[in-house]
């Protein structure tokens, strides 16, 4: 058979067959919530068809600075509510309020705790009931009584605690404002604050991207440590629940303890390495990174600080590797599919795994790391023999049309390196003895002269995104698919013109 025709055929089953395993692959990686988290929300009028109308209501949620026990972050609500009834006749309703959320039946329903109850600031008595409500509200509400005269108002004030839903370094808190529909007509206007106990910016607060199970409300206001949102006469619904994604407050005051250390101590290494691992897990999200505004600046701050940890501690392997995470979880993410990618962080990533494996041959951090890059990246490392060659440092890479980029091995790397290339020798990796500060991204036995390598296991911490072989290979196969097309493509162009 012509070679051209074999090509073309070949090249369409690689074709299908890689969409199927694609396909397969999307599914298998598909992000799974953490459970969802008892949300609290707005009050609801019984069976019974009522002329009160929710005319205000203020819902405040305070951020609490330490986390209890067996939660990730937690929050009090109080949520103050201006009834009115706009009949002529006194009515006497039983008031629901919902005090969990179906969505986590899955993991076992957990409620809202310490909820209590007022009515015209006179606390009133509360019971639990089976809902007949169904789908997300199918769990138990409290239920209490409460007399409206016509033409009056009536405030009725609930109070509780609930936990945070997420994973390390993340949650999120909710409120639910379309249980309050059944009210007569619409909510006259609402107003929902939540209160942290530090600044707010936006690199604790994820203003406008996804984390995987919950996306801020949009059109908040930020006042210190406040953000604010009003709303006006709306009828309640599904799109109008409240969500703020947020960084652990326990995350997030260890952020400011370490800036306060450097503030009394600017020269003490181990704290900037720290500090720049706060800043890494922060910006990371469970696959790729934060690509909003606090992201951007959570990476530039990560590298600041892991610049300052290794130029303090220049002996030390593992802030070196855990710089090297950073520059190649960012470089995957961000130039993995370039046509032309810049090889820049991958360089920086290799030149500072090869002085960490210089320090400490036994490095499990590094040698995972290594592991990684030569898997994705068949052109940065190589494997011969039980040995890593690290080819970008010992030829001077193309980066990208009309510039190079390499770093110099005795000077710490920055992103706007552009030194000539040193040739490196290769390196012999010993058993790796998990010493590390640094929590490895994942786990991998290491590399002997008489072993052959074998795939790095695919374990990730939370905060970290996949980076083993199970995502990587598939992505090299994409990769040399897209080589082998355009190879076929250049012959059937030849075999035209000819």
């Amino acid at each position: 058979m012509d070679r051209r025709i074999f090509l073309i055929k070949l090249t369409g089953c690689l074709l299908i067959i890689f969409s199927l395993l694609i396909e397969n692959f999307r599914v298998g990686l598909a992000d799974i919530a953490p459970p969802e988290q008892p949300p609290g929300g707005n009050p609801a009028p019984g069976e019974e068809t009522t002329q009160v109308r929710m005319v205000d209501e203020s819902v405040v949620i305070d951020v609490i600075p330490t986390t209890p026990e067996g939660t990730l972050g937690q929050a009090k609500v109080t949520a103050k509510f201006t009834m009115q009834n706009m009949g002529t006749e006194s009515e006497t309703l039983t008031v629901r309020f919902p005090l969990t959320s179906a969505y986590g039946t899955y993991y076992g329903t957990k409620e809202i705790a310490n909820f209590k109850v007022k009515v015209n600031e006179e606390s009133v008595p509360t019971h639990k009931i089976d809902s007949d409500y169904s789908g997300d509200y199918a769990g138990p509400w409290a239920e209490f009584t409460v007399t409206f005269p016509p033409g009056e108002e009536v405030e009725i004030e609930v109070s509780y605690y609930v936990d945070g839903m997420g994973e390390y370094p993340y949650i999120a808190l909710k409120y639910i404002l379309e249980t309050g529909a059944g009210w007569n007509g619409t909510i006259g206007s609402a107003d929902v604050i939540v209160r942290f106990p530090y600044e707010v910016n936006p690199q604790n607060v994820i203003f406008d991207t996804e984390i995987g199970w919950s996306t801020t409300t949009p059109g908040g206001t930020v006042d210190g440590k406040e953000i604010r949102w009003h709303f006006e006469d709306f009828e309640p619904d599904v799109a109008s629940n409240f969500s703020i994604s947020l960084v652990m407050p326990s995350v997030w005051r260890a952020v400011l303890r370490e800036k306060e250390n450097l503030v009394k101590n600017p020269q003490d290494g181990e704290a900037w390495g720290r500090l720049g691992k706060l800043y890494k897990e922060i910006y990371f999200l469970r696959r790729g990174y934060r690509e909003d505004t606090g992201g951007q600046e959570l990476y530039q701050l990560s590298q600041e600080a892991y610049q300052k940890a290794v130029a303090l501690l220049p002996e030390d392997a593992l802030w070196k590797a855990g710089f090297a995470d950073l520059l190649w979880v960012h470089w995957y993410y961000s130039q993995w599919f370039m046509e032309n990618p810049d090889y820049t962080e991958v360089i920086q990533a290799l030149k500072l795994l090869q002085e960490s494996l210089q320090l400490s041959p036994k490095n499990e951090k590094a040698i995972s790391l290594l592991d990684n890059i030569r898997y994705a990246v068949p052109e940065a490392v190589k494997e011969e023999n039980g040995q890593y060659i690290l080819l970008l440092l010992t030829a001077t890479p193309t980066i990208a049309p009309s510039q190079t980029s390499t770093i110099e091995p005795s000077a710490t790397p920055k992103p706007t390196d552009t030194q000539a290339p040193t040739l490196r020798p290769t390196y012999t990796l010993q058993p790796a003895e998990p010493t590390s500060t640094e929590k490895p991204a994942v786990v991998t036995q290491a590399l002997t002269e008489s072993t052959t390598p074998t795939k790095p296991a695919a374990t990730t911490k939370p905060v970290l995104p996949v980076c083993g072989v199970a995502v990587l290979v598939p992505l090299i196969h994409l990769r040399r698919l897209r080589k082998l097309k355009q190879e076929v493509g250049s012959l059937v162009d030849k075999k035209t013109t000819s």
